[in-house]
């Protein structure tokens, strides 16, 4: 929650992210300069709060797009046998691709932007959500109240919404808390590599690859953005295993 307000109230808490400042270039952490400064004198903290902006962003829309894109086919590939076959091919090709590789080609298709990015990591997050749905629908579909329903003459649209949803919710939910996990690692790896954000965004990624030629004289520049990356990971890591004990009834019961 620290982390996420600072980044929301970036612009009444740090200063400007890109104004650049030769004079002051590579300063140690100050009071004047929190985190220091960069090889262009950029205000590391302005950068490194200003990047958790871009981070909070993706992290919450690829949750959501590929949790909700990934939940409807899901639902369809688990129900409808002959679609079945069709989709998991699909997203098997898809999964033999690791998650980066494929991010990296699909942003060279497009031009670097926030919008993009999100666009990209979330169409290589779906299959996740997708395998994990399907298997949930194929064991719903067999138990005894989808038959009851099948007998009361229910249609397929029904049953799916009404008995087969509600039972995919948790697991999707908490599985979108550890999409989100991965797509913060995926932006700043796209950031680092230069396909990501364009250069003039602040984010953790671009931090990490602009200080990295500048690492023995001014550490601060890569250290600090990359503590703020981990400790964002590790949170919302923390959080979905905190979702995953609340709302699965068997672990609830347990603790």
């Amino acid at each position: 929650m620290v982390l996420a307000v600072a980044a929301i109230l970036a612009p009444y808490i740090s200063g400007d992210p890109v104004r650049f400042d030769p004079v002051n270039r590579l300063k140690p952490p100050s009071t004047a300069f929190w985190f220091g400064t960069d090889n262009l004198g950029r205000d590391v903290f302005a950068r490194t709060i200003y990047g958790g902006r871009i981070s909070l962003i993706v992290s919450v829309s690829v949750a959501l797009v590929s949790s909700m894109a990934g939940l409807a086919i899901g639902l369809v590939s688990g129900f409808f046998r002959r679609a079945d076959v069709v989709i998991m091919r699909i997203v098997d090709g898809m999964m033999a691709i690791p998650t980066i590789l494929l991010a990296i080609a699909l942003m060279s298709l497009t031009r670097s932007s926030v919008e993009n990015v999100v666009l990209v990591i979330s169409v290589a997050e779906i299959p996740r959500v997708v395998r994990l749905v399907r298997g949930l629908a194929l064991s719903l579909r067999s138990r005894p109240f989808v038959d009851a329903a099948i007998v009361a003459g229910s249609g397929d649209l029904k049953i799916l919404v009404r008995h087969i949803l509600p039972n995919t919710l948790t697991p999707v939910i908490v599985q979108a808390t550890f999409i989100a996990a991965s797509a913060v690692i995926v932006e700043a790896s796209l950031s680092f590599l230069g396909v990501g954000t364009p250069p003039e965004t602040p984010s953790w990624g671009g931090a990490i690859a602009d200080g990295r030629s500048y690492f023995q004289i001014a550490p601060w520049v890569v250290f600090l953005p990359g503590v703020f990356l981990a400790l964002f990971v590790l949170a919302i890591n923390i959080l979905g295993d905190g979702l995953r004990d609340s709302l699965d009834p068997r672990i609830a019961r347990t603790l």
